[in-house]
């Protein structure tokens, strides 16, 4: 969960980069600049592609729906927007505090690796 939510929070970031390029590339016909935008286009495209690959795998262990996939249902009442997206909240809170609260639940869910015990030992 921690690589999708670096690929998030960089898919979040590349595109409004690539529209500042874009401008100033057109505003001072600066060739340089509209080739960096169209490369951060592209990588743009590829972070969208491997997180439509990635997300729908990850989900939430009480309702068993992925927190950072774009889904039609009802979010919980209590939970809150990042720069107005749910995914860049839990991408965000994934990366910094090291657990996130499900969009769906909102059900806290560390992230952690749990021993496993075997037979109460």
């Amino acid at each position: 969960m921690r690589l999708a939510s670096c690929l998030q929070i960089l898919q979040a970031l590349t595109l409004p980069l690539t529209f500042l390029f874009l401008v100033f590339g057109i505003s001072y016909r600066d060739h340089q600049s509209l080739i960096i935008s169209g490369c951060i286009f592209i990588v743009f495209l590829l972070l969208v592609i491997s997180n439509m690959i990635m997300t729908p795998m990850l989900r939430c262990p009480l309702c068993m729906i992925p927190p950072m996939q774009k889904r039609g249902c009802t979010k919980h009442r209590n939970v809150r927007r990042l720069l107005g997206s749910y995914r860049l909240k839990v991408a965000t809170t994934i990366l910094a505090c090291g657990y996130f609260t499900c969009p769906y639940c909102n059900e806290k869910t560390a992230m952690k690796v749990r021993s496993k015990r075997m037979n109460g030992r």
